[in-house]
């Protein structure tokens, strides 16, 4: 297993230069000639060449973005989750072979490859010898400087490992440290990158998320690292922290990480699994393997779940020493003969002549950057969770992979704690209750697009409309703007080298067009539509256009991953100036959205990702603007920094909300952008009369609260666990007559209610009063109005809620009045 690095910031090439300037000088010339109609007639009237150019330059950079994206410098780590392999493969999709062909336990090859990996060891060792030990001094957190343990030793480099230093302090403290982050002030002189193999490739640098914090404009970031415990330092360290379980996500996602390594040695030894991938999710792990076709006796089953669980527990009672060791591209060949998904990441992922990494645990050896936990024994508590069928790089037309889940933790209570809330989970489950209440369906002849039942469009409407009527208190004008699009559109917006995989494409009289994954190009097509001033702005666009992504269909899941959903998107253009009262005004907008949904929330200011495009004073600009406005919003240590998680085009403001469950969601998201109004040449007039100044560009805010109406619907699902609060609810009142001579009087309170816009029933079936009522409470009508003789005589009805707490006899007028209370206050 390896991690995924992210594309170092791309710079412009001279096609790209070219395009900007002929668009920014036909802007000025236009100033007397007048404007195109839109930007997509701008496209059109340059020259081909310089078309074909730009094209070409994306091409090329999406492709530079992929050599980048498996190599680089020092790497100074993160810990992140990862959402699978995405590794680009031109050769030969079925490749596993005979490489299994029946379950076998401990096959040969282990030892084989455990000799290979004792003979590279020796070699190693060799060259560790021949490092001359140097006196280094570590910085703790709190400024105290360590320098030699408890006895007096010195500490030195290639030596002293965080786990030493720990013990100076305490070895309580070493023992329950999962990973170190370490700042180095400087390697020592005989300490060279490339040989240690942190500047080689991630050999699977799709498969896991990124684990980078290196910032190659901050030397600090760069030097800033995720460190094993038992690995040897190699310079003096200006700060060490010691990284938690409990308390920090680094320490979480290289705990799973570590597991997944486990659960890889499990099943190569129960089965002769042939590893491909294990990485960290974001809350557990999976390891892909190898075993025969789908429909072979290889393919996993629940009876494996208490084996796998049972040898899980033999590997962690032998505390196995996670050891890293660097390998040469040859000897990782050499040590994974046989294993025909690690020789190809190995031969296509790391350049000949470089190192690469590997971490052994007892049996296993895997590719491997880390860092893992000390040993296995920390591993007190493991389950597997599930499987599933997968392929070879997620492509269907590749061999057939099995996929086994678990889940681990540092102490046995915790799992348990784990285990009941996903025993609620399945309760909560938004499939589950939608289904109960006849909300949605899906169906096999349009995959990953919901059909919206009556009740379930009911909620979906209620929440756009509750979102527009943000939209009209907070000064946002609605749009519409097409599904489809010419691709040049998207090769303007820079889309079609990001997105074009995920984006549906067709043919229209000889040219390629697509269904639009995002609206932003279309609004900037709309700002361009016609000559603005500064007075004009800040103009703010909301619009609920339909949105298609090409989502693989083993990646389809509910409402939460879908290929057709709405947004409720809004971009805001806006001047320099305004950006600060802009973003605040977002962050205030989310905050009532999220208050009236019972949610708390987190912010995170997202910077600067590797795949940047753009120059680096609009990012630093853009980074300011945010951090000030954050500050304004939330107070100072009100918000986190998430280094290098930025979009590509500009930074953002991640909204991570709370729900009921204490799960974590990212819905809502504010981001800035400087790099579209370049790309469609966005001006506005300043006002200004002096050469040079009369047009300045303005700065897009992207921004949405609710994120896809989908993923929202399913996350409120769970939150209120199929609880709709009133204002919510698809079913509000269900009047229950206790005889049926009273049916015409609960037939007019019915209409009544109606005619108010509320959602009511009447249950004339032929069921018992107490049955109608508890059906009622069952079905989650938030009311039930109970209707007899003295309910008809007074023009009454009497009150029940779906917790069966009766509130009385109301007129029905005065009821309607309440319901609206209710309804206009979001209860």
């Amino acid at each position: 297993m390896t991690n995924r690095r992210s594309p170092r910031p791309q710079t412009k090439n001279n096609n790209e230069h070219n395009l900007e300037d002929t668009i920014l000088t036909m802007a000025s010339e236009d100033k007397a000639t007048g404007i195109p109609d839109d930007v997509a007639s701008m496209w059109k009237t340059l020259d081909p060449a310089i078309r074909a150019a730009l094209i070409a330059s994306e091409s090329k950079e999406a492709e530079d973005g992929k050599k980048e994206s498996s190599g680089g410098g020092a790497e100074g780590r993160r810990a992140k989750a990862s959402d699978g392999p995405r590794m680009d493969d031109t050769t030969s999709k079925f490749i596993g072979g005979d490489s299994f062909t029946k379950r076998t336990k401990n096959p040969q090859w282990i030892k084989v490859r455990s000799d290979v990996y004792d003979a590279v060891k020796v070699r190693r060792q060799q060259e560790l010898d021949a490092k001359v030990p140097v006196d280094i001094e570590v910085t703790m957190p709190d400024g105290k400087i360590l320098s030699a343990d408890k006895e007096g030793n010195k500490y030195q480099a290639w030596r002293t490992t965080p786990f030493d230093v720990a013990c100076t302090i305490s070895r309580g403290l070493a023992d329950n440290t999962t990973i170190a982050r370490v700042t180095y002030t400087a390697f020592v002189s005989d300490y060279d990158l490339a040989e240690d193999g942190m500047e080689a490739v991630d050999t699977l640098a799709d498969a896991m998320a990124e684990l980078s914090v290196e910032d190659a404009d901050d030397d600090t970031k760069k030097m800033t690292m995720l460190w094993d415990m038992t690995r040897p330092l190699v310079g003096s360290v200006s700060k060490m922290e010691f990284l938690k379980f409990d308390d920090d996500s680094d320490a979480r996602t290289a705990f799973w990480h570590s597991s997944a390594h486990v659960l890889g040695e499990a099943l190569e030894r129960l089965y002769g699994s042939r590893l491909t991938i294990g990485p960290p999710l974001a809350g557990g792990f999976y390891y892909d393997s190898y075993m025969g076709e789908s429909s072979s006796d290889g393919a996993f089953k629940e009876d494996d779940y208490k084996v796998v669980e049972a040898e899980v527990q033999n590997i962690v009672k032998q505390k196995q020493k996670f050891e890293r060791m660097v390998v040469t591209k040859e000897e990782a060949l050499e040590m994974f003969e046989g294993n025909p998904f690690k020789e190809q990441i190995i031969s296509t992922k790391i350049p000949d002549g470089s190192r690469t990494t590997v971490y052994r645990c007892g049996d296993l050896v895997d590719l491997c950057r880390g860092p893992h936990v000390p040993n296995t024994g920390r591993i007190k508590a493991f389950a597997a969770t599930r499987h599933s069928a997968t392929n070879w790089l997620g492509d269907t037309e590749n061999d057939s992979l099995q996929r086994m889940y678990g889940i681990s933790f540092p102490d046995k209570k915790m799992l348990k704690v784990w285990q009941e809330n996903q025993e609620k989970a399945k309760e909560r489950d938004h499939r589950r209750i939608a289904a109960k209440q006849e909300l949605i369906m899906f169906h096999e002849l349009s995959a990953g697009s919901a059909f919206w039942l009556p009740h379930g469009a009911r909620i979906y409407n209620k929440l756009i409309n509750f979102i527009k009527e943000h939209y009209w208190k907070r000064g946002y004008d609605e749009i519409i703007t097409p599904n489809v699009y010419n691709l040049d559109l998207w090769h303007q917006s820079g889309h079609a080298m990001h997105y074009k995989d995920a984006m549906f494409c067709f043919e229209v009289e000889g040219k390629e067009w697509a269904m639009k994954p995002m609206n932003c190009p279309g609004h900037c097509l709309m700002f361009a539509g016609k000559i603005r001033s500064y007075r004009d702005l800040p103009l703010r666009y909301a619009d609920f256009g339909v949105l298609h992504r090409n989502e693989l269909s083993g990646a389809l899941s509910g409402l939460t991953r879908v290929r057709r959903f709405q947004q409720d998107d809004a971009h805001i253009f806006c001047r320099e100036d305004q950006i600060e009262e802009e973003v605040i005004g977002a962050l205030d907008f989310m905050k009532s959205v999220y208050t009236t949904f019972g949610m708390t929330y987190k912010l995170e200011l997202s910077t600067r990702p590797k795949k940047a495009l753009g120059d680096i004073e609009l990012w630093d600009r853009a980074e300011a603007a945010l951090a000030r406005a954050m500050d304004t919003f939330a107070g100072k240590g009100g918000w986190r920094e998430n280094p290098e998680d930025g979009a590509f085009y500009g930074p953002k403001i991640d909204i991570k909300v709370m729900d009921a469950m204490e799960r974590v969601h990212q819905c809502a998201t504010i981001q800035l952008d400087f790099q579209l109004p370049i790309r469609f040449g966005l001006e506005y007039n300043t006002g200004i009369k002096e050469e040079g100044k009369q047009f300045a560009r303005p700065v897009m805010v992207h921004r949405a609260m609710l994120g896809s109406v989908e993923r929202m619907f399913a996350v409120l699902c769970e939150h209120y666990g199929g609880k709709w609060p009133f204002w919510l609810s698809p079913r509000q009142v269900m009047i229950v007559p206790v005889h049926k001579e009273w049916n015409d009087y609960c037939q007019q309170v019915k209409d009544r209610l109606h005619e108010e816009g509320f959602y009511a029933d009447v249950d004339l079936s032929k069921a018992t009063f107490q049955k109608k009522v508890r059906n009622a409470q069952v079905d989650q009508y938030n009311f039930q109005l109970v209707v007899g003789k003295a309910e008809v005589e007074n023009g009454t009805v009497n009150i029940r809620t779906r917790d069966n707490k009766v509130e009385g006899e109301k007129k029905v007028e005065d009821l309607i009045a309440y319901l609206k209370e209710m309804q206009a206050e979001h209860k």
